[in-house]
């Protein structure tokens, strides 16, 4: 789940399939809601994903906007679309 987070957070995208080359590669900056700022570079790695396994949640987005957990046929053959958001606590 922390790698998951990670790439996440460094550039993997729902649109595209993921290469594993992240878009940043020096570090990442985290605004905090009191104005404080949070420097994570590539060498804090494991303090990083703790950072974001404690402080993002998985939520469920609109099940009718975003029309996910109904089955549809295309081509013959049967899918469903899965959908969540990944938000910061």
């Amino acid at each position: 789940m922390k790698r998951f987070l990670t790439d996440v957070a460094l550039g993997m995208m729902p649109s595209k399939v993921w290469t594993g080359i992240y878009d940043a590669t020096g570090g990442y900056l985290v605004v905090k809601e009191n104005g404080e700022i949070l420097c994570y570079h590539i060498y804090n790695r494991n303090q990083f994903e703790d950072y974001l396994f404690e402080n993002t949640k998985l939520e469920t987005a609109s099940s009718t906007r975003h029309e996910f957990g109904k089955v549809y046929q295309q081509n013959g053959e049967f899918y469903f679309k899965l959908n969540f958001q990944i938000r910061f606590k």
